[in-house]
């Protein structure tokens, strides 16, 4: 009997429309031939699968025509709340349904810019200097300017899409920057700035180790990657490989199946990166869920690797319901 599938996708973030072109799209490429796909999406109002059929929360379960229908597995699609930082992961543990994504330890940490970039400076890690600023805390903009110096980058402690970051040149420009990232999240990072080229690397766990995928350069026509940079290909380039040394490239590699195996990652995720012309790379942040529409950065990265993504999705199934 095929086992049945629960592409999850939606949340309650700003993220919610990127996340549902992403489990749609992976849904699209799962092996039919092996199992039955169910597309359940997840809002404030309801969980439904197949926006129609309402998800027994008690066991993740739903009736399709009088029958109980019971998830053998869930691949978790949602970026930010409540898929992003752990959240999803504990409920499933909870009700026992294996769950192809990063474990609700390895989410909580990623998912928090501040402690997971200072957790990995402490295994050597290079990062840019930040402050953080937490609900309650006043804004001292002279500090602030005095410490990281300008320009800085504001954003959401814990976000994605860029949803809420500003690059701020002036220290005028700070508070209505914080102002933009507290309505995404309570904490606030505000990071140094670190000139260089951004790279970005896929990583997933292939029969049991950590594997890069050829790493991205991302440049961007706007200030920096933004949302409107992330899903308007009008506004920026990503070449695969990076145009950097091939020794970069490796390196770049390697660091980031590092980072992966430092915080025991699971299933797909994407590292972010500054390349200084020094030839230092800077860690920026970890995705765990990082975009999966076919026009993402790591579906392109699949393809340009050659590697099938239904068979990689028919592994990591495999490999959640293996334990």
């Amino acid at each position: 009997m095929k086992k049945k599938v629960a592409v999850v996708y939606g949340g309650y973030s700003s993220e919610h429309d990127i996340s549902v072109k992403s489990g749609q799209y992976v849904a699209s490429v799962i092996d039919r031939r092996l199992f039955d796909v169910f597309l359940v999406h997840i809002s404030r109002k309801a969980w439904l699968v197949d926006d129609k059929y309402p998800v027994d929360r008690g066991d993740f379960s739903f009736y399709l025509q009088g029958e109980k229908i019971k998830f053998d597995v869930a691949l978790v699609l949602i970026h930010g709340t409540p898929g992003e930082d752990g959240i999803l992961q504990s409920y499933f543990q909870l009700v026992g349904v294996p769950y192809v994504s990063c474990s609700p330890l390895a989410s909580v940490l990623t998912f928090n810019k501040y402690y997971c970039n200072h957790y990995l400076y402490g295994l050597g890690i290079r990062i840019a200097e930040s402050i953080i600023l937490r609900k309650g805390d006043e804004i001292d903009k002279e500090d602030i300017v005095s410490r990281l110096g300008l320009p800085v980058f504001v954003k959401p402690n814990a976000g994605g899409s860029s949803f809420g970051t500003t690059k701020v040149k002036e220290k005028i420009q700070l508070e209505l920057a914080i102002q933009a990232a507290r309505a995404e999240s309570e904490e606030v990072i505000i990071e140094k700035f670190v000139p260089g080229k951004e790279i970005t690397v896929g990583v997933v766990r292939r029969n049991g180790v950590a594997t890069a995928l050829t790493p991205c350069e991302i440049r961007s026509k706007k200030e920096f990657f933004d949302y409107d940079s992330k899903y308007n290909p009008d506004l920026n380039e990503e070449i695969i490989p990076a145009q950097i040394p091939v020794d970069k490239l490796k390196e770049a590699m390697r660091l980031s199946e590092r980072i992966y195996s430092y915080l025991n990652c699971r299933g797909i995720v994407r590292i972010d990166y500054i390349l200084r012309e020094d030839g230092q790379f800077y860690f920026l942040e970890l995705n765990s869920i990082p975009g999966m529409t076919e026009a993402s950065i790591v579906p392109k990265m699949l393809r340009h690797d050659k590697i099938d993504i239904t068979k990689l999705y028919t592994d990591l199934i495999h490999e959640a319901l293996e334990g």
